[in-house]
C-alpha cells in the first residue's frame, strides 16, 4: 500500500519506479491486447506485438483479427493495412494525441512531460491487487496563458478532456495497462505482457518501405490508433 500524505496516497515513489524501470532500456518489446469500447461495450479486440526504440520510434504489429502495422519512424506516423493496399501517413508532430503515456516508452521516460498531475485512482478496476491504478492529467489542456488577449476576455468553460489511466505493478514499476477514455464514451485499453528490455531490434523494423502497388494517403489516422502517437 502506498504511504499516505495529507489523506491522499503518495504516488511519487511509484512514478519514480515506473520511470526507472524503462528509462535504461534503449529498445523494448511487449505483447499487447487492445480493446475498443463504446459506452462501456466492447466493440473490437486486437492483439499483437509492440516494439519501441529511442528516440521517438515504435512499431505495432497487429496479428489478430487481421494483419496491419502502425509505425512511428521519428518523422511520420504510418498505418498500413495490407488487405486494403493503402498506407496512411501523418507527420508525427502534427498528431493531437502525442501526449498519451505510451509516448514515454519511446521518449525520455519523464512522466512530468506528459502528465501535469498524477493521482491514485482506487475506484478504477485493476486486474490484480498487486497492481495500482494511476490517473494522468494530460498537459496541454489548451487553456490560454496568463495575460493573453483571450485570458483577459470572458473565460470559456473548460472543455472535456480524455481520462488517461496507468496500471502499474506496485513492486516492480512494470506497465500492465493503459486506458484512454474519451468524454464521448469511446475508450481504448491496452494490456501488456512479456516485456523485454533491450532486445536486439534491427533499424529496418522502424522504417516503412512502401510495398509495390500500395497507395500512400496523407491525412488522419483511422480512429482508435491515435492513442499511440508520440
Amino acid at each position: 500500500m502506498l504511504p499516505a500524505h495529507d489523506g491522499k496516497p503518495d504516488v511519487k515513489p511509484l512514478v519514480a519506479l515506473f520511470e526507472t524501470r524503462y528509462r535504461a532500456a534503449h529498445t523494448l518489446r511487449a505483447t499487447f491486447l487492445e480493446r475498443y469500447t463504446e459506452n462501456g461495450r466492447v466493440v473490437r479486440v486486437e492483439s499483437g506485438t509492440a516494439y519501441f526504440r529511442r528516440p521517438g520510434k515504435m512499431r505495432w504489429e497487429y496479428q489478430a483479427p487481421e494483419s496491419n502495422v502502425f509505425l512511428v519512424d521519428g518523422k511520420n506516423a504510418w498505418f498500413y493495412v495490407p488487405a486494403d493496399h493503402t498506407a496512411t501517413r501523418v507527420p508525427a508532430k502534427s498528431s493531437a494525441d502525442w501526449r498519451t503515456p505510451l509516448a514515454l516508452l519511446a521518449g525520455d521516460m519523464k512522466v512530468s512531460r506528459v502528465c501535469a498531475q498524477v493521482d491514485a485512482a482506487p475506484a478504477e478496476r485493476i486486474d490484480t491487487p498487486a497492481n495500482v491504478m494511476l490517473r494522468c492529467e494530460l498537459r496541454g489542456s489548451g487553456a490560454p496563458s496568463p495575460g493573453s488577449e483571450v485570458s483577459r476576455s470572458k473565460p470559456s468553460p473548460p472543455q472535456p478532456r480524455e481520462s488517461v489511466y496507468l496500471e502499474i505493478v506496485k513492486k516492480t514499476g512494470e506497465l500492465a495497462g493503459v486506458t484512454v477514455q474519451d468524454p464521448g464514451g469511446v475508450g481504448i485499453e491496452f494490456r501488456f505482457t512479456n516485456w523485454q528490455a533491450d532486445p536486439p531490434l534491427d533499424d529496418s523494423l522502424f522504417r516503412f518501405c512502401v510495398p509495390p502497388g500500395v497507395a500512400i494517403v496523407n491525412g488522419e489516422l483511422p480512429a482508435g490508433h491515435a492513442g499511440v502517437n508520440p
